[in-house]
């Protein structure tokens, strides 16, 4: 089964220095039905003004990984941990209780826009504080993040499977889906979904799709394309 979730529909924000887009409820948005999807609690897009910086937090017993799609962000944590990345590559954050996470626009001139994914993590499980990756620009599937680091991809304490997607043009593939559930989500471009189970859906930039009991999708790019399935068995 898949249900799609348009852009329009999503929760929106516009502080001023902070314009938002929420997939599921956060913050000031709350829909009872929309509290996250399994282990992905949230999924954000956001954009930060020059400058500006989101101020000491703490987070529940989640890894947040940030997609930088524009700019440049420092992530500091109050133990001292620091992290820069700029656009094309993505920080996994392996939160702690009692420790405070900040994230800064680097720039003085330039907006900072990047997609934010909670996933529940496993309380007994340690990993690396802080990870990094640098994703390829050019079309083809990555492995952006899985439960072991395999292939290189950010090791998550939470057995899920992050694909990150470049398409052309026409372009074909096929994802196989580990477990009964799998989010889509268009991050730029337009592109069409058939299931395994013979349902067809159109998807336009920054839409999303709840992905249920399917073992395989086939997504087709009608425009140049960006997009990544978050896999989750359990």
């Amino acid at each position: 089964m898949i249900m799609t979730r348009s852009a329009e529909a999503c929760g929106q924000a516009d502080f001023g220095w902070l314009q938002a887009r929420y997939s599921f409820s956060f913050g000031h948005y709350f829909d009872p039905h929309l509290l996250g999807y399994a282990s992905l609690r949230v999924l954000n897009q956001e954009v930060l003004a020059p400058g500006a910086s989101l101020q000491p937090r703490t987070y529940p017993n989640v890894d947040v990984l940030n997609l930088i799609l524009q700019g440049e962000a420092e992530y500091r944590d109050s133990e001292g941990n620091y992290v820069t990345a700029r656009e094309g590559e993505s920080v996994l954050l392996s939160t702690r209780q009692n420790v405070s996470y900040s994230e800064f626009n680097l720039s003085k001139m330039r907006a900072l826009t990047r997609m934010q994914l909670w996933l529940a993590a496993c309380p007994t499980q340690e990993n690396p504080q802080v990870q990094k990756i640098a994703l390829p620009d050019k079309p083809g599937s990555l492995l952006l993040a899985s439960p072991d680091g395999a292939q290189g991809s950010l090791q998550l304490r939470q057995q899920v499977w992050i694909h990150h997607l470049r398409l052309t043009p026409g372009e074909i593939t096929m994802l196989d889906i580990k477990g009964p559930r799998a989010y889509l989500q268009s991050i730029h471009g337009s592109l069409e979904v058939l299931t395994s189970s013979k349902q067809q859906r159109m998807l336009g930039c920054g839409d999303g799709a709840f992905l249920q009991d399917e073992q395989q999708i086939q997504l087709t790019a009608k425009t140049p394309l960006r997009a990544l399935v978050v896999d989750i068995p359990v």
